[in-house]
């Protein structure tokens, strides 16, 4: 399998020849103990429903707009809250680190920054945008140095204010510290209110300040120590890179929940990113995953490695290989697009239909409608193209335009569609809003008959692990059967990738993922109000942490638990 978009040349490095593994993980006997069994995905009728096609909510509006005549885009997705980037050993580091940033935007969209380290001093530039719109060449000229970390932010809520984009930097008695993280910490509120009694006051409404604070704190000695004390203290989802004046540090939990990878250039500097496809642009040879639980240390001295917290099962989120990730990235030592073509492979044996075309919702969907229609023997096409250069916001005109928001989007091709049986490829449905809007698109254009395929199972409870999903209330599988779902978005067939199928493909790795948001059976229970993801809240907001709404989701509700009682007994 390649994994770099170069071959590595054999150049002298201060640094070690190679990572090799760490002298501290979880054994493979820890690894391959069994659990508890994943409990069975909320489905009340057949995977498979045939029937007249008329809806009856089609025309409801459903979301409630500040302004009127302001399309906001919410494409009904889960979305992912940041990707990281650390560089040690290359002169070049903070040029290397943009590029890497600009490989993982898929990651987010909302902010960006960089952090570099030059004479034993942090110098950061961040800003609120694309990679793109934050750096430029003078702005880069002032990032020397060869150590750098690097974040893309994204937010769910109000306005991605400068103050939480991230590599936050502090400085504390010992020196300073720079931290990109993605993931979320369940226990966020409780550690705050802790830091809070003793103290410590908070600039941001995002968790990883929390690390911060932990970190100078500590009384242990020396800084990778404290590192692991603060680590000790904190649950839930994060990967995570520090710089300090000489090293860089990556850690993962002790699950394994969000990626991290690390890599090395020809040259021999070391590179950590969330996912592979920031390696291949910068020419990094990929070597192997930041494990759950490691810490890995790069300085003068070499690479070293010791293990945060041994765990003996990981539970790496499956939806990277759904949705989050890019196709030519290698996530948790897998092909993300021999996944999503596995996954249209088994929709179109499980879930069969007589069709003229197959064509995907783009981009997410493509890959997995091109394994469907590979399988099922139908050509695949192009019946809807995604415009790019739509931004989050568009003015609506005063004379409105039905389904304005996908319309601005996706495009359907009539030569493709007209009089002919289609199926649609989705990655998956949360809120069915989207969903609805492009089956009625798609028949306008003069599709015969629509057929949904969506590559995931039901989506019925939220995630508290650095992914933005809603709460269990507005997810539609959470509340509809597929037959109920299948009426309401108006197609004439609709079917999921049953978890089953979805864990037979994994094989002996089906244990490692995290299936938390297909059968709401958490790895890491939440505790109390858990935010949605550690930027959730509008930065314009400050008071008590109770006082403030709108970011949070109850750790249980009597819906989920319902939810719950019909899985376990189903």
């Amino acid at each position: 399998m390649a994994a770099t978009a170069s071959t590595a040349v054999n150049n002298k490095s201060h640094l070690s020849p190679a990572f090799d593994k760490p002298f501290c993980f979880p054994s493979q006997k820890l690894l391959s103990l069994a659990t508890k069994t994943l409990l069975k995905p909320y489905h009340r009728t057949p995977l498979i429903t045939a029937a007249a096609s008329k809806n009856p909510l089609t025309d409801v509006v459903l979301s409630s707009e500040p302004d009127p005549n302001t399309f906001f885009d919410d494409d009904d997705k889960p979305r992912e809250e940041c990707g990281v980037v650390g560089i040690y050993g290359d002169s070049e580091a903070s040029r290397l680190c943009y590029l890497a940033l600009h490989a993982l935007q898929h990651r987010g969209q909302e902010g960006a920054g960089i952090v570099c380290v030059n004479d034993n001093v942090l110098k950061s530039i961040t800003g609120v945008g694309l990679v793109s719109d934050v750096f430029n060449e003078s702005k880069l000229d002032q990032l020397p140095g060869d150590l750098a970390i690097g974040h893309v932010r994204y937010s769910t809520a109000g306005a991605s204010m400068l103050k939480n984009v991230q590599p936050f930097v502090a400085s504390y008695r010992f020196g300073s510290v720079g931290v990109a993280h993605n993931g979320n910490l369940v226990n966020y509120k409780q550690l705050r209110g802790e830091l809070e009694e003793n103290g410590s006051i908070f600039n941001t409404s995002s968790d990883t300040e929390v690390v911060l604070h932990l970190i100078a704190i500590s009384k242990a000695r020396p800084f990778l120590l404290r590192i692991v004390e603060a680590c000790e203290k904190i649950e839930g989802a994060y990967s995570m890179v520090f710089a300090t004046e000489d090293k860089l540090v990556a850690v993962r939990d002790p699950y394994g929940f969000r990626p991290l990878v690390m890599g090395r250039r020809s040259n021999g500097a070391v590179v950590f990113a969330s996912e592979t496809c920031a390696l291949d642009l910068i020419e990094a040879t990929y070597e192997r995953e930041v494990l759950p639980g490691e810490v890995v240390v790069v300085d003068k001295e070499g690479v070293q490695s010791i293990c945060l917290m041994p765990h003996p099962e990981p539970k790496s989120c499956i939806f990277e290989h759904i949705y989050f990730a890019l196709p030519n990235s290698v996530v948790f030592g897998r092909s993300v697009y021999e996944s999503r073509c596995a996954f249209g492979e088994i929709l179109a044996t499980e879930a069969p239909v007589d069709c003229d075309v197959v064509i995907a919702v783009p981009d997410s969907g493509v890959v997995a409608a091109l394994g469907y229609a590979a399988k099922a023997g139908v050509p695949f096409q192009q019946g809807l193209i995604r415009s790019h250069y739509v931004g989050r916001t568009f003015i609506e005109p005063s004379q409105k335009i039905r389904d304005f928001g996908v319309k601005l989007k996706l495009s359907p091709v009539r030569a493709v569609l007209e009089g002919k049986r289609v199926v649609v490829v989705d990655d998956s449905i949360v809120r069915g809003t989207t969903s609805s809007k492009i089956v009625r698109l798609l028949k306008e254009a003069g599709a015969k008959e629509v057929h949904m395929r969506i590559a995931s199972p039901p989506i019925i409870a939220s995630c508290y692990y650095g992914v933005d999903t809603p709460s269990s209330e507005e997810l539609i599988s959470n509340r509809m059967s597929v037959e109920e779902i299948r009426e309401y978005i108006g197609s004439d067939s609709l079917a999921f990738l049953p978890i089953e199928s979805l864990n037979k493909l994994l094989g002996k790795d089906s244990k490692s993922f995290c299936y938390a948001c297909f059968s709401g059976n958490y790895p890491v229970e939440p505790t109390g109000k858990v935010k949605r993801i550690g930027d959730f809240m509008d930065d314009g907001l400050s008071g008590n942490m109770d006082s403030i709404d709108g970011g949070w989701l109850p750790g249980s509700s009597r819906v989920q638990k319902s939810i719950l009682n019909e899985v376990r007994t189903s």
